[in-house]
């Protein structure tokens, strides 16, 4: 790990500081790390579509909007191989929430979640990518059945 010092205006200071407070961070260090990874991860994905990633999709929807939540679970399972796992929530007597956890090439799992937020009857939705390297590995996790190859989901940082 490398120390670095910066030079910041008073303001800029004062501003830091406040939001360290309303995100809990403990010291600035912690919080200028996520600051940078966060800016690194979004000019990555700005200037490329390839690549692999994991993705949080989440939208709130009527359930009311006629055959919506039928069309959500249709598109699910027409993309099996984007979609990892859905959590369902009632929010009230009309609405929902869905979160889909996605993993895939950033061109379709963008274009996923870009054909979802376009269903008339959703609302409030938001994709939040992680760009990812995929490995398959091939070793022993203790159990009887000894070296199992299976999939590694390594995020970019």
């Amino acid at each position: 790990m490398q120390r670095i010092t910066i030079t910041l205006d008073d303001h800029l200071v004062e501003q830091f500081e406040t939001f360290l407070k309303q995100q809990g961070y403990r010291n600035r260090s912690e919080a200028f790390r996520d600051l940078v990874r966060e800016c690194l991860v979004a000019e990555r994905l700005a200037q490329s579509e390839s690549g692999h990633c994991l993705a949080n999709l989440t939208y709130v929807y009527d359930h009311h909007e006629r055959d919506l939540a039928a069309r959500m679970t249709q598109a699910q399972h027409d993309h099996h191989d984007l979609t990892v796992s859905t959590l369902h929530v009632h929010l009230d007597h009309d609405n929902c929430m869905e979160t889909v956890i996605l993993r895939g090439p950033v061109d379709r799992v963008r274009g996923f979640a870009n054909a979802v937020m376009a269903q008339p009857g959703i609302r409030h939705a938001k994709l939040q990518i992680l760009p990812v390297t995929l490995r398959e590995q091939s070793h022993d996790h203790g159990t009887a059945s000894g070296s199992q190859q299976h999939l590694h989901v390594e995020p970019i940082t």
